[in-house]
Formats: structure tokens, C-alpha cells, sequence
């Protein structure tokens, strides 16, 4: 299939998982367990897709550090056990990766709240012609420290500031970001891998009786499922009021990884498509010289 093929192909299968205007959303009218119209017959089909997506995905990644105007950026939220790390891992398996660059974002140093809770992101933006992955990034902000006020108190902020607009404020300042991002040439797609309690509660167990994966158990990713209903809240709201054309978010269901990981690497496919990439024209000058360098390796030994 060619390049043209997959990337309007990636328009149209990742378009009803993208949010770009949030006022009438609501995470209910998600399914975590939708598959497309696809059934577990079509897995394979379906690995063979993210196979080919990921191909593109080199060659418009090729073009982006190529050009060098362009940046992209990539956020993924998620609740825990929802696949970002197996996400991030097979979609860009093809990237070069000297123009891709990967945070994860754990609590908050001393250093970090010693600045505005956008700092330690914003210093870890990429760099013109690359991708950056953030592993959780500044919605933190509007998540983990909603459900969890107490780490407000922690933050340093002037007590007077911290009043019940706070997350409204903060809605404000994150979407102000986002556009001056826009505004100079940073791309922004985000995704919330959206899986269910009972696959959750199905993959801690996974995690707790499979030798190879008890590394990745953790007491606190059990603490937090406790507060599922105030997370789902917390991302609902989130997600209406961040929402925008210029940096959309994808609604992406996470019960079956097959499946999400087609839609996540469509919608990277999609957003890149739209820059209008193309490799550098070089000039006649340019041309002269190549053409020389040409001539005389082909007149050497």
C-alpha cells in the first residue's frame, strides 16, 4: 500500500477516537473495550497494520528532523496499567532515535517545585525537527493533584492564590501553553489510554502471578485504584476543557493492546501528515558542488 493510502486511511480510523472540542464530551460515550468493528480474528491483520504504520511513521519522521521547522510532541495520560509504556515502545520501535527524545514524569523533586508546575516540562520540550514523548507530563497537574489537594499544599504557592478556581486557572494557563507551543512550531497530540477497571484489575494480577512481570507491581499503583471514580472525574474534566483543534486528544480504548496501539500510531501518522513535511530543496550553488563531488568520485580509484 502506499504512503498516500496509509496516511488517509490513518485520517479516517483514528478521527472518532479525537476530542478536539470538549464542551459536550463526556468519558462515558467511550468504550475501553471498543475494537472498531474488529474481533480477535483480526489481530493479526491488525499487527500487520501498526507493522506498516510504523514504516510511514520512519519516513514522515525522516522528513520532520530532515525539515527542521516542525517539532512534535506527544503526551500520553493514562491510569495505571494501561499500556503507555508498551504504546510508546511498538509505535516508535521505527524512529530514529536521534530525533526522538522520551520523559516519564514521576513525583515532583525539590528542584521541580522549587518552580511553576509547567517548569520541568517545558525544559524537556523537543528540539526543532524531533519527536518528544512525555510519559505523563503537566496534566499531572489537573489529575493526580486534584484527587490527591494535599500535594497542592506542597507546591511552595502563595496560600492566597490557591482558591476553588485554581483548576479552572489551571485548565487556562495549560491551554495558553499549548497554543503558544502551536504558535511556534511545536505540534501536540495527546492520548488518554482509556481501559476499564476490570482489565486494570486483570493486569495487577497478571502482574502479581507472573514471575516475569512482578517487577512491575507496585503498592501504590494499588493505593490509586481506590480513587478510580475521582481519576475518571478528574480526566473527563480534564479532557473537556483542554481540548482543541491544534492540540486534539485521543480518547484511545486500552482493553485490548492490539487494538490501541493502531490507533495511537494512526493519529501520530495523521498529525504528522498535516506539517506539511518535505525534505530540504538545496539550491543551485548546492547543486554545483554535488555535482563536482560526483565527478570526481567517480573519476578516483
Amino acid at each position: 500500500m502506499k504512503t498516500k493510502q496509509i496516511i488517509k486511511r490513518s485520517a479516517a480510523f483514528s478521527k472518532p477516537f479525537r476530542v478536539t472540542n470538549g464542551k459536550k464530551f463526556k468519558l462515558k460515550d467511550y468504550d475501553p473495550g471498543d475494537t472498531g468493528g474488529l474481533d480477535s480474528e483480526d489481530k493479526p491483520r491488525a499487527k500487520e497494520a501498526l507493522q506498516t504504520g510504523v514504516q510511514v511513521l520512519a519516513e514522515l519522521q525522516d522528513m520532520l528532523y530532515a525539515q527542521r521547522t516542525w517539532s512534535l510532541l506527544l503526551v500520553f495520560q493514562a491510569m495505571d496499567a494501561a499500556g503507555k509504556d508498551g504504546a510508546i515502545k511498538h509505535v516508535m520501535s521505527g524512529v530514529n532515535p536521534q530525533g526522538c527524545q522520551v520523559y516519564s514524569f514521576k513525583g515532583p523533586s525539590a528542584e521541580d517545585l522549587d518552580h511553576d508546575y509547567l517548569w520541568r516540562c517545558e525544559k524537556c520540550l523537543p528540539n526543532r525537527g524531533n519527536i518528544g514523548i512525555f510519559n505523563r507530563s503537566y496534566y499531572e497537574e489537573t489529575l493526580v493533584v486534584r484527587v490527591h489537594p494535599e500535594y497542592l499544599l506542597k507546591q511552595k504557592i502563595p496560600p492566597s492564590l490557591i482558591t476553588k478556581k485554581v483548576w479552572d486557572e489551571r485548565f487556562e494557563d495549560i491551554r495558553n501553553f499549548e497554543r503558544h507551543m502551536n504558535r511556534n512550531g511545536t505540534a501536540i497530540v495527546k492520548f488518554f489510554l482509556h481501559v476499564s477497571k476490570g482489565e486494570q484489575r486483570k493486569r495487577f494480577l497478571q502482574r502479581a502471578d507472573l514471575p516475569e512481570k512482578n517487577w512491575k507491581f507496585s503498592s501504590s499503583d494499588m493505593a490509586e485504584r481506590a480513587y478510580w471514580s475521582e481519576y475518571q472525574k478528574a480526566y473527563e474534566d480534564t479532557i473537556r476543557n483542554t481540548a482543541s483543534p491544534e492540540s486534539p486528544w485521543y480518547v484511545v480504548p486500552a482493553d485490548n493492546k492490539w487494538f490501541s496501539r493502531v490507533v495511537v500510531a494512526a493519529a501520530v501518522i495523521d498529525r504528522l501528515s498535516e506539517l506539511g513535511l518535505a525534505y530540504p530543496k538545496v539550491d543551485e550553488k548546492k547543486l554545483e558542488e554535488i555535482a563536482k563531488a560526483r565527478e570526481e568520485l567517480m573519476a578516483a580509484k
